[in-house]
């Protein structure tokens, strides 16, 4: 059981491939940002579903009910986790619709109903590795022999090139500007290849250019925003994790 801000506790159990988290207490401003980031954790842990019951949450405003739908937003290309809402309460599903949340998170009456939909939730088969890298340049050059290693496993040798320019940038930024160690994360599912990195930083990564050096030097994520097929900044209760997706068409062809 966790703690979520000043008035909210969540219950975490694991049912099948699922994720169930039980909110207690009130939603309100002070605690929507780490309830959404609770929901964001569980669902970067990649389970079939995120499912979050809220028949002891007390929401004031209706139109806090929103923190489910900014999760959602959060993971919605990766790692594209369903988050399903548990509400048994006829008036909290009517005020959840009528809050045009239920359009991006579905909402049942009961755990069994939200488990069963979890189950006919489209789930394809994804390969991931993750490790912690050294505070250092050291950890760059671990992370491009790793992605070399697990890509050439899993027969994505192709996209090598690319991955390991992507998490060069991202573990670069991260020695840069946090004072925290990078963790390398790495999947594949169907034809795409996600790199990501976590760090202790709340400040969402963003493209920066240096207006004194006019074009002469470019941000590394606006080198990323070219080689990949989508990115983002996910914040997570500890800090955030910085992902890219790539695809075939992001293959970068290596010269010797």
């Amino acid at each position: 059981m966790t703690s979520c801000g000043r008035s909210i506790v969540i219950a975490t159990d694991r049912h099948g491939d699922s994720a169930v988290l039980r909110a207690d207490g009130v939603l309100d401003s002070s605690t929507y940002r780490s309830l959404r980031d609770s929901v964001i954790n569980a669902a970067l842990d990649e389970p079939q579903a995120v499912i979050v019951d809220v028949d002891r949450l007390a929401v004031p405003s209706p139109s806090a009910w929103s923190v489910f739908t900014s999760a959602r937003w959060h993971v919605n290309i990766w790692p594209d986790v369903a988050i399903m809402l548990v509400a048994s309460d006829i008036r909290d599903r009517r005020a959840i619709a009528r809050c045009g949340v239920a359009r991006y998170v579905p909402v049942h009456p009961t755990c069994h109903a939200a488990l069963l939909a979890a189950d006919v939730v489209s789930w394809h088969s994804r390969r991931r590795g993750r490790a912690e890298l050294p505070r250092s340049r050291a950890g760059i050059r671990l992370a491009r022999a790793m992605i070399d290693g697990w890509l050439t496993a899993w027969s994505c040798d192709r996209l090598i090139p690319v991955a390991s320019t992507v998490a060069t940038v991202f573990i670069e930024n991260v020695l840069e500007h946090t004072d925290s160690a990078p963790v390398l994360i790495v999947e594949t599912c169907q034809d795409t290849v996600t790199v990501a990195v976590e760090d202790g930083s709340h400040r969402p990564a963003g493209r920066h250019e240096d207006a004194g050096s006019g074009a002469d030097i470019v941000s590394g994520l606006a080198i990323v925003s070219v080689l990949c097929r989508a990115w983002g900044s996910t914040p997570t209760s500890s800090g955030k994790t910085v992902w890219a997706l790539v695809g075939s068409e992001n293959r970068l062809e290596a010269r010797g």
